[in-house]
């Protein structure tokens, strides 16, 4: 099964490098040199092999063998970048989970939906998750916040703080 891990938000130099905004929390394992990734743009798909990575700016700076300059890939901004979800890949600890699986579940206060995850972005100190209903919130994934995930029927159960969905 392919899981989604980022998106090329834009090139950054003239040799090639793409910039990318993560949609992924195993981005250690995920963009090492080596790793094989599928680039998703229009109707059509490119696998590459990840040459380099490096962080800049809060995004990952990747190049990709055999592109050795800008005009290879620069048709690829705004595409979404794919890779195959070994089962036994990434072991996963208690209160850990895939991007993939959180994405799209429905976020309940008591039995009130608010909406649903929507995307994922990485502060440094905790994930964030927008969650998009009437309204969008920005939900902090962390203990005092979030309460409950139920995977399998695609519902989190949070406890907002005081001020959070105002």
């Amino acid at each position: 099964m392919n899981v989604e891990i980022g998106k090329i938000v834009n090139t950054h130099g003239i040799k090639g490098e793409v910039k990318v905004m993560s949609e992924s929390d195993f981005t250690d394992e995920r963009f090492q040199p080596g790793q094989h990734v599928t680039v998703k743009h229009s109707k059509e798909e490119q696998t590459f092999v990840i040459a380099s990575h490096r962080m800049h700016k809060n995004f990952h700076l990747l190049t990709f063998e055999g592109v050795q300059n800008i005009n290879e890939i620069e048709h690829l901004k705004g595409s979404k970048i794919f890779q195959e979800q070994e089962n036994d890949a990434i072991e996963l600890d208690e209160n850990e989970y895939y991007y993939s699986d959180i994405i799209g579940c429905t976020v309940f206060v008591e039995k009130d939906a608010i909406g649903e995850v929507a995307e994922i972005f990485e502060t440094g100190a905790n994930d964030v998750w927008v969650v998009k209903g009437e309204k969008e919130y920005l939900i902090p994934y962390i203990e005092d916040v979030v309460k409950d995930i139920d995977i399998e029927n695609k519902s989190i159960r949070i406890e907002p703080m005081e001020g959070l969905l105002d």
